[in-house]
């Protein structure tokens, strides 16, 4: 396997912890909610008896060392994205990571162990991502643990992976305190058991999935990345720039160039970076759109003086985007090459069947201001039909009472 690519694994979960782990390494360091409580906590912060759930002033009286941050999920989803652009810049063209914390790459077995040397994360190299996982969370951080290509390898493998992380499989934890209550302990346990028996005890979704699983039916492949998911620019200051009026405008230069290079694309996030000599400051907003370059400055504006780093000033302003995505569009009810002349047909027959719509102000108060109605073929706009349409008002009840009499003595006679 030295020279073939092969597919590895890299654990940087839980990925928030891992994030500020890496911030502050040697450190016992926890991620708190927006209440202020402790959602994760590393395995230094547990041992001096932080845990989740727990205040952060409990938390730091148990751990005066402690390190708490608030991560929010858009600044760790949009940090996650950044490590992906570097995992593809680095080390493959080939890199998945749907889960945060958790990355796939094409690789050979010089790369892998570059790579969990390199973010110091416990990593995995087997001919499947299954096998990769499941050799990743077996391996100490900044190792790597290789299964040799072969079914004899893999089965001596599997049968030792422990109980607890079969949920990697997809097993819930449910069904794993069941197993242990049986006296299950390893998967080599479970591979005792027939197929149907495992279908049984497990469900028929979770135990179809193992089934195929232990039959040898993997995954091998790792999709292509696609760059260009992050979009960064920044600028270097000769000395400490605290002035908010050219703070503002360098912001305005760097959202204009980000706008630039979106090329009609949207973006979900936005990551404020700031760099003063007593380290790095970063804040993320969300973005909402439609959004100019005007106000996409104002978006960052607010989230760098959030932060008051004016105070320290700024050697290095850098702002990225993240999650980038085209915007859905619908351009007809029929794709390929035929549909001008299905539209020409339909309209042929129904000319009111189709027509476009000019958006002129959403926001705007009255309908006719918000939008236009425009011919489908000609794309002039179309003059609304403002007659008051005649309202139904009711019969009175004597009028009412004479029907039914009527009705009743139709009936009666016939």
């Amino acid at each position: 396997m030295a020279g073939a690519r092969s597919v590895a694994c890299v654990l940087l979960s839980p990925w928030p912890l891992a994030h500020v782990q890496r911030q502050h390494p040697g450190v016992p360091v926890a991620v708190l909610g927006e209440d202020r409580r402790v959602r994760q906590a590393c395995a230094d912060a547990r041992a001096a008896g932080v845990r989740p759930g727990m205040r952060e002033a409990a938390a730091l009286s148990r751990c005066p060392e402690l390190h708490a941050a608030v991560v929010p999920a858009p600044e760790a989803q949009a940090v996650w994205a950044e490590l992906l652009e570097q995992l593809y810049a680095r080390f493959s063209d080939r890199v998945e990571g749907r889960e945060a914390g958790r990355a796939f790459l094409t690789l050979g077995a010089a790369g892998a162990r570059d790579l969990a040397a390199a973010l110091h994360a416990p990593a995995g190299l087997a001919a499947s991502r299954e096998v990769a996982l499941l050799a990743a969370l077996r391996a100490p951080p900044g190792e790597l643990r290789t299964v040799p290509a072969g079914d004899a390898a893999e089965q001596a493998v599997l049968r030792t992976t422990p109980l607890a992380q079969l949920d990697a499989l997809g097993v819930p934890p449910a069904a794993l305190e069941r197993l242990h209550f049986l006296g299950v302990r390893h998967l080599g346990d479970l591979m005792a058991w027939s197929a149907a028996q495992r279908e049984a005890f497990l469900g028929v979704d979770v135990g179809r999935r193992l089934n195929r699983f232990l039959a040898g039916e993997r995954s091998a492949l790792v999709d292509r990345y696609r760059p260009g998911q992050v979009l960064a620019a920044d600028l270097t200051f000769g000395a400490p720039l605290m002035d908010a009026t050219q703070v503002d405008a360098a912001l305005r230069d760097l959202t204009g160039d980000l706008m630039t290079a979106l090329r009609g694309r949207v973006a979900a996030t936005l990551t404020v970076q700031a760099d003063t000599l007593g380290g790095r400051l970063e804040a993320t907003r969300q973005l909402k759109w439609p959004l100019d370059a005007a106000g996409m400055a104002r978006v960052a504006g607010l989230a760098l003086h959030g932060t008051g780093v004016l105070a320290l000033g700024l050697d290095r302003l850098g702002v990225q985007l993240g999650g980038l995505a085209h915007p859905a569009r619908m351009v007809g009810l029929w794709a390929g090459a035929a549909e001008l002349e299905v539209t020409k047909a339909l309209l042929a027959r129904f000319p009111d069947g189709l027509v476009r719509v000019e958006w002129l102000d959403p926001w705007a108060y009255a309908t006719d201001a918000q939008y236009a109605w425009v011919d489908w073929l000609t794309g002039e706009v179309r003059a609304r039909d403002l007659t008051p349409r005649p309202h139904w008002t009711p019969r009175p009840a004597a009028r009412r009472e004479q029907a039914v009499q009527r009705v009743l003595a139709f009936f009666e006679g016939a």
